[in-house]
């Protein structure tokens, strides 16, 4: 578990000191959501907040020299707890919760605190989700519950109400470029890749130069075959969600957007545009299906953390993209 990572992305400054001011007035929250999209560090910040509360330095905290620190290194702490998605399930098991829920409830081994962490929180269903609200409404003395979600959450407000809430936002474009600059001396095109990953430096850096125009060549491909009506969209669908389906949708949302701009006589845009409210009968029919295409793609990438059907989402979208680029 390294949980110094956090201290190398300077995004997470201000909520670091936030929570180790919290600490040391011991205001520290008994739960706590982090709402973030992904490649911004929130595992990240989970892990290092997991440290600094169990840390057993009586100086600057965590210390990565005590015998907790240590423990956490090897990920053998047995008052530290996680729990995600299992490999190739859409949601996180009732008998995880559950066991997470006992841990929580169980006095410290070490004597100090307790840390459960939740990663894909959304991946909860409403049963697993429900399960915490008596571990919310009455938790255990030293007990910190941490869950990551995205902004787009579906956690029930019962669950959502009782955290502390921290919400992650990327770092101005010029400094994600310059931290990626510092820390991948290789020449990328980092502008096409932060505007892929929403601005997330992280999943930016995931993108190498390499991957991205790759990614870019066959998106480009599969419009063209789309639009041509050459494609099976079942096939299409099934490639897209094996092969990075976020960065696939975040493309298309941008190509929409570039073509929109085209269509109004506007300039071209990296980024994704905001809605346009213009009335129907102004909007060309051409136009007016981009701007459908467009909601649907915001749709399905809005719901991709829901447990929704990947596949079916996807074919439905694509096979609205080859009605609208087929007119």
């Amino acid at each position: 578990m390294d949980f110094l990572s956090a201290n190398s992305l300077p995004w997470l400054k201000e909520p670091q000191q936030r929570l180790r001011t919290a600490l040391e007035a011991g205001h520290l929250p008994h739960s706590l959501l982090l709402l973030s999209v992904p490649g911004l560090g929130a595992e990240q910040l989970a892990t290092w907040m997991t440290a600094l509360v169990l840390c057993q330095s009586p100086g600057m905290r965590p210390c990565d020299a005590c015998a907790a620190c240590r423990l956490l290194r090897s990920d053998s702490h047995p008052d530290a707890h996680v729990v995600r998605l299992e490999e190739d399930a859409q949601q996180i098991k009732i008998d995880q919760v559950r066991e997470l829920i006992d841990s929580l409830t169980l006095k410290s081994y070490r004597g100090g605190y307790k840390v459960g962490v939740i990663e894909g929180a959304e991946a909860l269903n409403t049963n697993g989700a429900n399960a915490f609200l008596k571990t919310l409404e009455e938790p255990s003395a030293d007990t910190v519950l941490i869950m990551i979600a995205r902004p787009n959450h579906r956690l029930p407000a019962t669950v959502a109400s009782r955290c502390l809430r921290i919400s992650l936002r990327p770092p101005a474009a010029g400094d994600a470029i310059a931290w990626l600059q510092a820390n991948a001396p290789a020449a990328t095109p980092w502008h096409a890749a932060l505007a892929l990953a929403g601005g997330a430096p992280l999943l930016a850096l995931r993108l190498d130069a390499e991957g991205l125009a790759a990614i870019d060549a066959d998106m480009r491909q599969s419009i063209a075959d789309l639009a041509e009506g050459s494609v099976d969209v079942t096939l299409l669908a099934d490639r897209w969600v094996r092969s990075n389906p976020g960065v696939r949708i975040t493309w298309l949302e941008n190509w929409i957007t570039q073509r929109v701009h085209a269509s109004l006589g506007a300039a071209t845009s990296h980024q994704t545009a905001e809605p346009v409210r213009l009335p129907a009968a102004l909007l060309k029919p051409k136009i007016r299906a981009l701007f459908e295409l467009l909601d649907a793609a915001r749709d399905v990438r809005r719901l991709a953390s829901t447990g929704m059907n990947q596949q079916l989402a996807l074919e439905a979208l694509l096979v609205g993209g080859r009605i609208a680029l087929g007119k």
